[in-house]
Parts: C-alpha cells; structure tokens; sequence
C-alpha cells in the first residue's frame, strides 16, 4: 500500500474517532464511508475490524450487565449471522459498486433519521427481531456498518440508557468476530492490512481522548446534528457515485 494512502487511512481513523468520542456516532460507519472513497470496500472493511472490536469491546465491558441483556436479544444477535454470512459471500463475489451502493444508502438514511427521528415505540416480538437481525447482518456482511436497522429499532423500546449502549455494543461485538473470521475466509485479510490495522488503534485512542474533551466544551446538540448531516450527505455521494 502506498504511502499516501496508509497517510489517508490513519488521519480517517483519527477523524472517524473523533466524532465518535465528540458526537458519540458510529466509528465503523463514518470511517468506512470517508474509506469507500479512495479504497475498494475489501480492502478497507478489514482495516476497520480491530480499532472498531477494541473499541466495541471497551464500551461493552464499561456498561455491564452483560448477559442479562445477552438473554434478553439472544436471538436478535442469532438471526444477524445467516444475514452476516450472506452479505460476506456477496462481497467476496461483487464489484466494489454494489457495496459502496448499499453503504451509501445506509449512512444517508442513518443520517436522516437522527436528524428528523420523531419519538416512536415497538414492542420486542421474535418476528421483528429476526427480520431486524437478518438484515442487520446483510448490511454488515456486505458493507462493514454495522448500524441500520438495528440502531433505531434498539431505541424505540422501552429499555434504559445504560441497555441500550450495552445492547448494541454487544451486537458490534459479536458482529466484528463474525466479520474478522469470515473476511480470512474470504481472503480478505493480509499481514499488511492487519498491521495497519493494529497501528490504527494509536490515532483512534487520540481521536476519541480529544474528541471527549472537545465534547465537554461544545453544545453536543448542534455538533451532532451537523455529523449527522456530514454522513448523510457523505452517503448520497457514495450512492451518486456509484450510479453514475
């Protein structure tokens, strides 16, 4: 990998953790959607697996009570793996359109509904659910994100603060395992990336450290809403691109 480019990726690990650690928004998705601009999704998926797992893997150890919430979407988690292990194969066979395509579409509507979300309310049923993680898994496998649908449906019931971010954490967790073993099979994975990748932990510690401090400083509403704009915007330029 060129120079230029390993310059590129870590300053979008740095950017991507510090809008995380200011606004409190996906890591995996704001960095592989700057990446799918200068990168083939396979090629950037697996340098995001490692900072996003640590990163993933912190949080849900800070949040606790894990395996009560374990039991509670068991098998929400369950149903995302077919969809996991279908969107893998699907990304191991395309071109590099058709993902940047889907992940474009997932940061636009991402972005638009955390700007314009109206409060809204369903009930936990195994039937959503399995729909919810089968789809969840589909977007992950074939794009790397790991938010859509399973961010807004976590928030419409009637959990805590607290379950929530240790809900969906556990679901990146899990999800970023998946990944990492099925991107070997697929071949995705190469010492090269995987030491970037490594290497990477260093800027998105940075990044998250002064994107806290900078949190504590700023009106968090109106940084928020300008991301949430940024990825919006950001993903109909992937989905434009990828079009046309």
């Amino acid at each position: 990998m060129e120079p230029f480019i390993i310059a590129l990726v870590l300053a979008t690990f740095f950017f991507a953790a510090f809008m995380k650690g200011t606004a409190g928004l996906g890591f995996a998705t704001t960095c592989l959607g700057i990446m799918a601009s200068y990168l083939d999704l396979r090629l950037a998926i697996p340098l995001v697996i490692i900072p996003s797992l640590l990163a993933n893997t912190m949080v849900m150890v800070d949040a606790g009570n894990f395996w009560a919430i374990f039991r509670r979407f068991w098998l929400l988690y369950a149903s995302a793996l077919p969809g996991l292990a279908l969107g893998l194969w699907i990304l191991g066979g395309s071109n590099t359109d058709l993902p940047r395509m889907v992940l474009g579409a997932t940061m636009f509507l991402y972005g638009t509904w955390g700007l314009w979300r109206s409060h809204f309310s369903l009930k936990q049923t195994r039937p959503l659910e399995i729909c919810v993680g089968l789809l969840t898994g589909l977007i992950n496998g074939l794009t790397g994100s790991q938010i859509m649908p399973i961010m807004p449906y976590l928030m419409s019931l009637n959990i805590t603060k607290d379950e929530l971010v240790q809900a969906i954490n556990t679901s990146f967790t899990i999800a970023s395992l998946v990944m990492l073993a099925g991107l070997g099979r697929l071949g995705l994975l190469s010492i090269e990336n995987m030491t970037l990748s490594a290497v990477g932990i260093i800027p998105v510690g940075l990044g998250i450290w002064l994107g806290g401090k900078v949190r504590r400083k700023l009106p968090e509403a109106v940084f928020r809403k300008i991301v949430l704009a940024l990825i919006g915007l950001l993903g109909l330029g992937l989905v434009m691109r990828s079009v046309l």
